[in-house]
């Protein structure tokens, strides 16, 4: 939130003064909860251990002790307990019908005043409207959202007017390298099956 209201402010054209007591929270030893330790969700793991962060996680499946100790990642085998102690909650899950608008009034009013909610699987994991009234409200201190349903949303949305909350176009992968690597992954897929191999990335039906 401070980064986009500090550029705002270092461009005014009103502003003559920093406020000194402008003030951000620290990532530094907070608590990061992740729900969905996939592959993505790991790396993250692996990034925020670098900020010396305490790091929770939910997930369908428990890491093999010598990954979790890897990271320094805390099991959790209820999203309430992870939702509860969480000053960061981060999504990292697919859409499937179980975790449809699997963050919602409920999940929402189980985490701390002061967290803060990123997204960074798909819109339809959280109940927007269950967001909107959160964060009017102040039942959390805000979010940060890479998705949104539908994408994008409407200009009139609701998600926009508020100032506690940053939205960015689909944008996490959106890098030269990463779209080169998944382009070659999916050529690596074509030409596996053209040529009668095993499929690197094949996706199992559940």
């Amino acid at each position: 939130m401070y980064l986009l209201s500090g550029c705002q402010i270092a461009f005014s054209p009103d502003t003559k003064y920093f406020a000194v007591d402008w003030l951000g929270v620290e990532v530094t030893r907070a608590t990061l909860g992740i729900i969905g330790m996939g592959s993505i969700g790991y790396k993250v793991a692996q990034r925020a251990r670098a900020f010396d962060m305490r790091i929770l996680y939910h997930n369908r499946n428990r890491r093999r002790k010598e990954e979790e100790e890897a990271v320094g990642a805390h099991y959790c085998e209820k999203m309430e307990d992870l939702l509860q102690q969480s000053d960061f909650v981060m999504l990292v899950v697919n859409l499937t019908p179980e975790t449809l608008k699997l963050i919602g009034k409920k999940e929402l009013e189980l985490m701390k005043p002061t967290a803060t909610l990123i997204n960074i699987s798909r819109g339809a994991v959280i109940d927007q409207d269950a967001l909107v009234e959160a964060l009017q409200n102040k039942v959390i201190r805000a979010a940060a959202l890479d998705v949104t349903y539908p994408e994008p949303l409407p200009r009139d949305h609701p998600l926009l007017k508020l100032n506690n909350i940053i939205i960015v176009p689909h944008i996490g992968t959106a890098t030269v390298q990463a779209t080169r690597m998944m382009a070659e992954e999916a050529i690596a897929n074509m030409l596996a099956v053209l040529n009668g191999q095993p499929i690197p990335s094949e996706v199992f039906p559940k």
